[in-house]
């Protein structure tokens, strides 16, 4: 039985249940959960092993990679630099980034960057994972790319490119990367672990992810014969489809989720896709969005409002039509993403991790994990732990 560690608010003991149930009857393997209301934590529990090959156990410091959860991150660093009044997000992004105006991406606006309908899903050509893990290198070939599609007229994931298009426009208006600047701007000051290029010193620290695919295989891999597994994350995600071209770029250079367990990885800035965190910072940043938290608020209810209008309509073309909404940067509640109340918002990120909030409730949530499952937007174990935290209020 898997000792669970941590503890719980007067009227929230039963997430400590929920929590272990996971490990009991949903493979856990070490995760972590916090819960925050009103500006208060309410739930921090940790537990299981932070790594199989060594059996090193999840710490109540554990950090872990957390994919896609990044973007809510970097989407609350360019919502602040709005509220700062720095940064127009109807303003075409060329108007910070000139370079970007280049093959017909004039017009495109920072809101459209922001809610993936800039038609840059993926860079064409290739490129080696060292290239990307160089800043310059992805944001020249973005400056380069024409989309793929006419900017506005649909929206599809931009599974890692989301990522340096609206980092460099931090960095274009602020003088800072945007680990930088969520460093010194709303982690920092927060005492939140959220990093977008983690720190050497913290690297002992981290867990090891546990792959979703398939032991050896990789985006861009055959299947082999009479695998029905392959051939069917083959047929989903393989090189020659849209969503695989959006999970490896820039070039194919992440084909291989496993370079994601790389220190060199998790120390570059990928803004998408690479921010290494515990569930207390995830809860913790997002908290500060809908509540004071020890006097901090990184953004007001006006930029918060603005940040959650739905700006994207229909199904999303990457992610196979599904109803997957959003605002600036972050996820919205829709009939697929049907968890808390009418304006919540956050972000997933691949195998399972997710960052949440509702405004109304005064609730936030961060969920990490070793463990991948399948689903790139949450999965049982967070969508039960999000439910029962709303039973306890």
């Amino acid at each position: 039985m898997t000792i669970t560690r941590g503890f719980t608010a007067p009227g929230f003991e039963a997430l400590r249940d929920v929590f272990e149930a996971n490990f009991t009857n949903h493979g856990e393997v070490g995760a972590a959960f916090s819960a925050y209301h009103r500006g208060k934590i309410v739930a921090d529990l940790w537990g299981g092993v932070a790594n199989q090959e060594t059996g090193a156990a999840w710490n109540e410091d554990t950090l872990i990679l957390v994919f896609s959860t990044t973007k809510g991150a970097t989407a609350m660093c360019v919502n602040h630099l709005a509220q700062l009044g720095k940064l127009d997000v109807e303003a075409p992004a060329a108007t910070y980034w000139p370079e970007f105006a280049a093959n017909g991406k004039g017009a495109i606006t920072v809101a459209q960057l922001m809610s993936h309908q800039a038609g840059l899903a993926w860079i064409d050509g290739t490129m080696s994972l060292d290239e990307a893990l160089i800043w310059e290198s992805t944001v020249h070939a973005l400056e380069a790319q024409a989309p793929s599609w006419e900017p506005g007229t649909q929206h599809g994931y931009h599974a890692t490119t989301y990522g340096w298009l609206a980092g460099e426009i931090v960095r274009r208006v602020s003088g800072k990367s945007v680990g930088t600047y969520l460093r010194d701007e709303i982690a920092g000051p927060l005492n939140a672990n959220f990093f977008i290029g983690l720190p050497a010193d913290l690297e002992p620290r981290t867990a090891q992810l546990i792959s979703m695919m398939p032991k050896g295989m990789t985006f861009n891999s055959d299947p082999k014969e009479d695998d029905d597994i392959r051939s069917m994350l083959r047929q989903i995600m393989g090189p020659e489809t849209d969503l695989g071209k959006a999970l490896t770029a820039p070039g194919g250079a992440f084909a291989d989720a496993e370079v994601f367990n790389l220190a060199k990885v998790r120390a570059a800035e990928i803004p998408a896709a690479n921010g290494v965190a515990d569930a207390r910072g995830v809860a913790r940043l997002y908290a500060s969005c809908v509540s004071d938290v020890d006097g901090i608020r990184i953004l007001e209810p006006a930029q918060l409002n603005n940040a959650i209008t739905q700006r994207t309509s229909g199904g999303n073309t990457i992610l196979f039509n599904m109803d997957i909404q959003f605002g600036l940067g972050f996820m919205l509640r829709s009939s697929l993403l049907a968890i808390g109340g009418p304006r919540s918002f956050g972000h997933f990120g691949m195998g399972g991790s997710m960052g949440w909030a509702d405004p109304d409730a005064e609730l936030s949530f961060g969920y990490v994990m070793n463990k991948m499952d399948m689903g790139m937007a949450g999965d049982v174990r967070s969508t039960n732990l999000i439910n029962a935290t709303y039973t306890c209020i």
